[in-house]
């Protein structure tokens, strides 16, 4: 590891809106903030929002600026990532905003019953061949809504034509109400608004190459879940073919 990861981590240890737990301390007991993070550590009862895969934390800090009155934590397993919203939430003293390092399939250990309202999930892997890891499939719906209010929104934004199509097919054939749709988020009349506008580090690449931003708000429920038979096409495969758009830091 090199050091300047090393001195990032270090880095992060020291602040207080920086969440990391081992998955041992947590294996067995369920995160001591679980269903008090409005009353313990944000010390408020406003509502409290996700973004899942955060990366460095554009959306959590954008929306944190934006909306004083709600809570937000950004959840991503890589803590180099994790870093530069670290910092910024420190600097800007955003007392609004937090950043929790750990896998999103734990989840239910950190948040309990009906204390997020909103989930947002910004341009995470599509994971052509892996139903089960893709962040909007039946398996992860599941997951959010053990811990997400009964009318809560969960946000996509995706360059990915497979993702947009595989969510928007699983959101019909479950009948989840859907909010917003649209394939083309910037050229869309009433979408692109100052909250869709907030752009990553991921986003502004895809805007660079002349790809479009799909974009859907939908409301899930808890009822059985059936998922959708969606094959990605031959394109969808170039598009993301390793050593290709999809960058990694």
């Amino acid at each position: 590891m090199g050091k300047n990861k090393l001195a990032k981590f270090a880095e992060l240890d020291t602040y207080e809106h920086v969440i990391q737990v081992p998955f041992d301390k947590i294996k067995e007991n369920d995160f001591h903030l679980k269903g008090n993070w409005g009353k313990q550590f944000f010390t408020n009862n406003n509502p409290i929002v996700l973004e899942l895969g955060c990366g460095k934390g554009e959306y959590t800090v954008g929306l944190a600026r934006l909306f004083p009155e709600k809570n937000f934590i950004g959840i991503d397993i890589k803590g180099a990532r994790l870093w530069k919203g670290a910092r910024e939430i420190h600097l800007e003293g955003l007392k609004n905003a937090a950043l929790l390092r750990t896998n999103i399939e734990l989840l239910p250990l950190f948040f309990g019953e009906n204390e997020i309202s909103e989930i947002w999930i910004t341009f995470p892997d599509p994971q052509m061949k892996k139903t089960k890891k893709r962040l909007t499939s039946t398996r992860f719906i599941k997951c959010y809504t053990s811990f997400l209010k009964s009318g809560g929104l969960v946000h996509l934004k995706t360059d990915s034509n497979f993702l947009f199509n595989y969510t928007s097919a699983l959101v019909k054939e479950n009948e989840f109400e859907v909010k917003a749709e649209t394939t083309d988020l910037y050229h869309s009349e009433g979408t692109a608004d100052e909250i869709l506008g907030i752009k990553t580090f991921y986003e502004q690449q895809w805007l660079s190459r002349g790809m479009k931003i799909k974009y859907l708000k939908f409301i899930p429920h808890h009822n059985e879940l059936r998922e959708p038979d969606v094959d990605p096409e031959p394109d969808d495969y170039r598009s993301y073919g390793r050593g290709q758009i999809r960058m990694k830091e």
